[in-house]
């Protein structure tokens, strides 16, 4: 079983920056994908940003581009996204999520994605 706990969500101001981490327990990933989602209040679940455990490519949604980064320490245990010039668009409960399969694709659906964790919530005030 794999457990995954986010963390660094709170409340910035827009144009702040917050760093949220995803430390995982359990099972060890030696491939696959790990990403970032956000739900705003009824809205549907988002992808923001993934990466490959192996070679570190990554992905990022348009919205994201340029503001967000995504990264992963050396040990794979904790991932990381590093979010700069927030803006109020930006306040959701953001998940992180792991899928163990193999793949070189990225999927962007939160259904390829098997682990999930509870969900930080990141607040932008205007």
């Amino acid at each position: 079983q794999v457990q995954l706990v986010e963390s660094g969500g709170g409340l910035v101001q827009a144009g702040g920056s917050l760093r949220l981490s995803c430390a995982t327990s359990g099972r060890t990933f030696s491939r696959g994908t790990m990403g970032w989602f956000r739900q705003a209040p009824g809205k549907e679940r988002d992808f923001v940003a993934a990466i490959m455990w192996t070679g570190s490519r990554t992905l990022y949604a348009d919205s994201v581009k340029g503001r967000f980064t995504i990264s992963r320490d050396n040990a794979r245990v904790t991932m990381y996204l590093q979010m700069n010039s927030l803006k109020p668009e930006d306040t959701a409960v953001y998940y992180c999520a792991a899928s163990p399969r193999l793949t070189e694709v990225f999927n962007t659906a939160p259904s390829w994605y098997d682990y999930w964790g509870q969900g930080t919530q990141v607040t932008v005030s205007s």
